[in-house]
């Protein structure tokens, strides 16, 4: 049975979607090398099918190798995650998120940086009245 594709991943999951991600397509051989204190060949395969059934992943059959793919853009994953995040760690507050990661002592931003989140807040004020 399929479970949504907002559920949410294990640590080795993520370094699984993250490795597909950047590569764009990947095979159980490829993941392993990619990912630090790999587990053994079968478990990344019975992860990355767990990652299928999840609806993170599909495959394409390359002779007798699987290649997975990612279902859902980077992009979209990114929000899913960010949603979730929110809700879970600064009761559904963006502010209380932005506020924290601002008050991170290694939250060095550039003006070019401060430029556009001064230009997302000001759209955010113009949709808001």
């Amino acid at each position: 049975m399929s479970r949504p594709a907002g559920e949410e991943l294990s640590r080795r999951e993520r370094q699984m979607m993250d490795v597909v991600y950047r590569l764009g397509r990947a095979t159980a051989a490829d993941v392993q090398q990619a990912i630090p204190d790999p587990p053994s060949y079968s478990a990344v395969r019975a992860i990355l099918r767990i990652l299928e059934e999840k609806g993170h992943l599909k495959h394409e059959q390359d002779g007798p190798r699987y290649v997975f793919l990612p279902k859902v853009s980077r992009e979209r994953a990114r929000r899913s995650a960010l949603r979730q995040l929110v809700q879970t760690f600064f009761e559904g507050s963006t502010a209380q998120a932005v506020a924290a990661l601002l008050g991170e002592p290694d939250a060095k931003l550039s003006d070019e940086e401060i430029g556009r989140l001064a230009i997302l807040i000001a759209q955010a004020r113009k949709e808001d009245r």
